[in-house]
């Protein structure tokens, strides 16, 4: 007998495929990513794989309902610039389960010693009104092994990167091994497998949250399509501190699930990022440094963070200087020169303006 499949059983989701899943594999759009930083100058792609990632790292929050200091956010977004440099480990992740967390007070971290589930609660009782009840606290040790193992196959097995990122992330999540910080580990996940397989290309994070923020009622409907399912099978009752006690064995439940619908979601977001949020972040720079290279050379030769503010004033006002900003930060300029910055920036975001 020959044992093709992806996992152990420990942990072996299966993804069909479908029609929609060979259309994505045959976009090639790891390559699609790589062809548009191979066409761009360095220090373009440098400053855009900054702003993406910056992006990326602002969405997971808004994701979560979370607006974190600028110092958080901006760990977590190094946290995801790393993402794949070193081997998936369940130490790793409470590592960053506890970077996440920052104030680490109110928190258990590490893996769960009682039950866990998402929902609402009853206003009268404070018990539980679950939509998702994660795997009980005994299975976990086990299942999270079952996902690195997964994780580790798959990249040497050179299973399709964005399947197996779906599959470990979204097992993962359904798992929700931590007491907090499951959704964005399991965004930082996506990440991981992607950059352990080179997807995207050297430096180059794909900002998969922001299109999944874009996409957010799709997104919650996918989480559910699988929960709605489980949830009828678990047998539990509330505890005295309020939480979920599950009663039978539901380990099974998060090895093994069908995954398809979570590969085709997260593909289509890869897609957006590609085909979308990278060449827009480029086109833009190289429209910047365009318009920054004219104003200089035209008008007035301005420090760069000057024109940064001015092409910020612009962008707010779709291409004309307000009225503040002509009395106030660019006072100084004349009133033919402020037409002739408007002019500039028109010829350079034609798009912004029109």
């Amino acid at each position: 007998m020959r044992n093709n499949l992806p996992g152990t059983n420990r942990f072996c989701p299966l993804v069909r495929r479908t029609p929609e899943l060979e259309r994505y594999s045959d976009m090639r759009l790891g390559e699609q990513a790589q062809d548009v930083v191979g066409h761009t100058q360095p220090d373009i792609i440098r400053r855009a794989a900054s702003f993406l990632l910056l992006e990326d790292s602002q969405a997971s929050f808004q994701i979560e309902g979370e607006h974190p200091t600028p110092a958080r956010g901006l760990r977590w977004g190094q946290a995801i610039g790393e993402a794949g440099q070193r081997d998936l480990e369940v130490d790793e992740l409470e590592r960053l389960q506890e970077l996440v967390i920052g104030d680490s007070r109110f928190v258990e971290l590490g893996l769960r010693t009682e039950g866990g589930w998402i929902g609402e609660r009853n206003r009268a009782t404070g018990d539980p009104i679950p939509e998702h009840i994660s795997a009980r606290p005994d299975d976990l040790a086990d299942l999270m092994r079952g996902v690195v193992e997964y994780g580790r196959r798959t990249e040497q097995a050179a299973v399709d990167p964005v399947v197996s990122a779906a599959v470990v992330s979204f097992g993962f999540v359904y798992i929700h091994p931590f007491e907090d910080g499951n959704g964005r580990l399991h965004r930082w996940l996506i990440h991981h497998v992607l950059a352990r397989a080179g997807y995207n290309p050297p430096h180059v994070v794909f900002p998969v949250s922001v299109p999944m923020l874009r996409r957010i009622s799709e997104y919650r409907e996918v989480l559910r399509s699988y929960s709605s399912q489980v949830l009828p099978l678990i047998e539990w009752r509330a505890t005295r501190r309020h939480n979920v006690e599950v009663l039978n064995e539901t380990g099974d439940f998060y090895r093994f699930f069908d995954a398809t619908a979570h590969a085709e979601f997260l593909y289509g977001c890869v897609e957006e990022t590609v085909t979308r949020d990278l060449p827009e972040e480029v086109e833009y720079l190289e429209r910047y440094d365009e318009f920054s290279r004219r104003v200089q050379e035209e008008v007035a030769d301005m420090p760069d963070r000057t024109i940064d503010l001015l092409s910020r004033f612009l962008r707010q006002n779709r291409g004309t200087l307000s009225e503040r900003a002509r009395t106030g930060e660019f006072e100084r300029l004349t009133a033919d020169e402020a037409e002739r910055v408007e002019a500039l920036y028109a010829s350079c975001f034609s798009a912004e303006v029109s």
